[in-house]
Parts: C-alpha cells; sequence; structure tokens
C-alpha cells in the first residue's frame, strides 16, 4: 500500500468515526435531559454510554492517525499496531461501561421512584433510527478500508440503539402497567448493560487477535495464491504467511521455480511476483518472496512419501 492509498483509507475513518463523534455529543444531551425530565434512569444510562462513545470514538481518531503514519527507523513495518491497540481500548471503555450501567440500575430497582414519563418514548424512537443509520454507515466504511477500529467503533452504534431500544420496552411496560411497574424501566437498562457487555467481548476479539498477528480471512490469502500462480515462471507455491498491521496487509511467500535457472532470473520472477500481488490487492504494503527450485518441492514429495 503506497502512502496515498494509506492516507486515503485514514482519511475514510477518520471522516466515518467524527461524524460519530458529532451525533453522540448531540445523542447525549438530548437522552440525559429527557432522562432527567422524564425520570427515566434506563434513558440517562443510554446519554451515558452515548457520552462515553464520544471519547472511545477520539480514541479510534487518535488509532487511525497513527497508524497512517509512515515507516520509519524505529518501525520498520509502520505504526499500524496503534489501529487495533484503539479498538482494544475502546472494546475495555465498553466494558466499564456496561459495569457501571449494570451497578446503578441495580440500584434504582431497589430504590421505590416513579414511573417515567410518556414523552421519553419519542425521543427513544429518534435514538434507535438514527443510531442504527450511523452503525450502518460507519460499518460500511470500516469494512471497506477494513479498519477494526471503525469496525469497533461503528458496533458502538449500534449498541447504542439497542439500548436505546431496551429502554423503550421497559418505559412503555412501566407506563401500561402502571403502579408496580415503575422499575421496568430499570430492568431495561441492566438488560442493555448485558447487551453492551456482550457487543464488547464481540469488539474485542478480533482486535487481540490482530494484536497476537492472527491470519486474516482465508480469502486473502488464496486471492494472493492466486495472484502469484499465474506469473510466468512460477512453478508452485509453498508457504504463504499475511499478517494484518493496521489498514494494511505483509505477505510472506516461498515461490517455486525451475531449479536450472540463473539467480538473476528467479530474483526477476520474484519481483514480477511482488508487483502482481500488489498491484491486485492495494491493501498490501510488502511481499517478500522467497525463492525455491522445483528440486526442493520433489524431494519434500518423495519425503512425503516415505513417510
Amino acid at each position: 500500500m503506497s502512502q496515498h492509498h494509506r492516507a486515503h483509507a485514514a482519511a475514510i475513518g477518520i471522516r466515518s468515526t467524527l461524524v460519530g463523534v458529532v451525533a453522540n455529543i448531540l445523542l447525549a444531551a438530548v437522552k440525559a435531559i429527557a432522562g432527567i425530565l422524564g425520570n427515566s434512569y434506563a434513558l440517562i444510562a443510554d446519554a451515558i454510554e452515548s457520552a462515553s462513545d464520544v471519547g472511545s470514538s477520539l480514541v479510534v481518531l487518535g488509532g487511525i492517525k497513527i497508524a497512517s503514519l509512515p515507516a520509519d527507523g524505529d518501525h520498520p513495518y509502520g505504526h499500524g499496531k496503534a489501529e487495533p491497540l484503539a479498538a482494544m481500548i475502546v472494546a475495555v471503555a465498553l466494558f466499564t461501561a456496561a459495569i457501571g450501567i449494570a451497578i446503578e440500575s441495580t440500584r434504582e430497582i431497589i430504590t421505590p421512584h416513579h414511573a417515567p414519563a410518556a414523552f421519553t418514548l419519542v425521543v427513544l424512537v429518534l435514538v434507535v433510527v438514527i443510531k442504527e443509520t450511523l452503525f450502518r454507515f460507519v460499518v460500511r466504511q470500516g469494512t471497506r478500508i477494513q479498519s477494526t477500529a471503525v469496525n469497533t467503533d461503528a458496533w458502538h452504534h449500534r449498541s447504542d440503539a439497542m439500548t436505546s431500544a431496551a429502554a423503550f420496552v421497559g418505559i412503555s411496560v412501566a407506563l401500561i402497567g402502571g403502579e408496580g411497574y415503575e422499575s421496568a424501566d430499570d430492568y431495561a437498562a441492566l438488560i442493555a448493560a448485558v447487551i453492551i457487555g456482550f457487543n464488547a467481548y464481540r469488539l474485542l476479539r478480533p482486535s487481540l487477535q490482530e494484536i497476537m498477528d492472527a491470519a486474516p480471512p482465508l480469502e486473502i490469502e488464496e486471492g494472493i495464491r492466486a495472484v502469484a500462480s499465474a506469473v510466468p515462471g512460477v512453478r508452485a507455491l509453498d508457504k504463504c504467511f499475511v499478517r494484518k498491521m493496521g489498514l494494511e496487509y505483509f505477505v510472506d511467500l516461498h515461490v517455486i521455480v525451475e531449479g536450472g535457472i540463473s539467480v538473476l532470473d528467479g530474483h526477476e520472477i520474484g519481483h514480477h511476483v511482488k508487483d502482481a500481488i500488489m498491484r491486485d490487492n492495494s491493501g498490501v504494503a510488502d511481499v517478500l518472496v522467497h525463492i525455491e527450485p522445483t528440486e526442493v518441492l520433489t524431494s519434500f514429495r518423495n519425503r512425503s512419501l516415505n513417510e
């Protein structure tokens, strides 16, 4: 991936994240005011979650900006790990918010209080629509640039939509049930906390895997192998290792060529393989090609048969 492509991917991620930041600031304020005036802790919990989303989105912004920096002497593979690291921080923040909401909703359940006001339902419907729309927009951009951090930020929006939907159900039960059902709103907040915690776990896993250099989806390796196999002079392929570094991929590939060709010819074939892969996939930052003669493959097959 060239610096231009890296900067372009970062710009897409930053733009989608900024849209979420502005939306969350406005929604957090609206939900907090409506929750306080309407006596709804579920709505206040929702506002807390939106406010935490602002801080999380700023972490994502920082991670993307650092990940987009070019390689230097201290970081020869670039700064890509900043991106999944930001995603991990966001997931942990989401866990923390879930625990805080669960504690507060439990306290509200055991404390007698009035039922929420009916107008809070209108606020919640608007929130669900806005947050689900934001989720679809941000996750589309995150998938487009294959960013773990941006996808994590998108799921923050989906979590917010889920908690708002839970709050809507809880408040509706409290209003319809009347006396004795006032705590339905708080039980909804407790359910929302469980949903948030589950989503935090789902978001933490891919970022941890990326930090640990887990293999990317199989179709990426299959695409690389298909392109490399089509290069003239390539007789077969052996090992192919792909790892994700933030917004880009690094490939280690063993290419098998005729054993009788010159070192120069083998070197040229290796360069053609690298160029073909990087042309086909703009997300690949570098390809390390190891040339092996066909005799190595024959020897390996014979050894496997004997065993």
